[in-house]
């Protein structure tokens, strides 16, 4: 989502998350989702909540800048949610005990969270870009 695409010429890399986000409301509800699901797997492999907690906020970060037209989308460039969420996965995948399990309602609860994240945050593209659309107009 973050490093699919090299820039020719140089060492960077841009991902699907910046190029979905120019599609109004449904691009960065598309990519929430995708960094949610992220977020639900390393809860099932049992990473420690305070690390999930911390994915989350990776999350509701990019979102919140996420909503401001083209601004957001260039942060989207260099934040990379999902490559940090991947580190920290990687990260304490050595750390989680390969037969812990995690605690289900705490998946259902984490699951509910992040979708009415998800959904919130395309709520609120949606009325900033009408706000916009009718200031304009």
């Amino acid at each position: 989502m973050d490093n699919a695409i090299p820039i020719p010429g140089t060492g960077y890399r841009i991902g699907l998350d910046p190029i979905l986000g120019l599609l109004p409301g449904g691009g960065d509800t598309v990519a929430g989702a995708l960094g949610a699901y992220i977020i639900v797997e390393a809860a099932r492999m049992g990473l420690p909540r305070r690390v999930v907690g911390e994915m989350v906020g990776n999350i509701i970060f990019d979102s919140v800048v996420g909503i401001v037209p083209v601004l957001g989308d260039l942060f989207d460039v260099t934040w990379k949610a999902n490559v940090r969420n991947m580190a920290l996965l990687e990260k304490h995948l050595d750390i989680t005990s390969k037969n812990q399990k995690s605690d289900r309602l705490f998946l259902i609860g984490l699951t509910l969270v992040l979708a009415v994240i998800v959904i919130g945050f395309a709520t609120l593209t949606v009325a900033l870009i009408r706000w916009l659309w009718n200031t304009i107009n």
